[in-house]
């Protein structure tokens, strides 16, 4: 069973606490917190992509960005008791 990151932890646990986010989303929520220095997508979208090859998250929908204008993944974490 892998080990998650610190970072993958964090991204799960704002998606558990904020509810279905983009990518954006989770990155616009790292810059708030002071985890990251810009909200810049890539501090989030890579760590997505791995929790959900781990079954942690999933995509559950498109969505018009904010930021970009563009159709976007919409995350939601999967209920497990897994890495808890």
């Amino acid at each position: 069973m892998p080990t998650l990151t610190a970072r993958q932890k964090t991204v799960l646990r704002i998606l558990r606490e904020w509810g279905d986010l983009t990518a954006q989303e989770v990155a616009t929520v790292l810059m708030m917190e002071d985890i990251t220095p810009t909200d810049e997508r890539n501090f989030a979208a890579p760590r997505l992509t791995e929790l959900a090859d781990a079954g942690l998250v999933t995509a559950v929908g498109k969505k018009i960005c904010g930021k970009t204008g563009r159709k976007v993944t919409v995350w939601s974490a999967v209920k497990t008791d897994k890495y808890e």
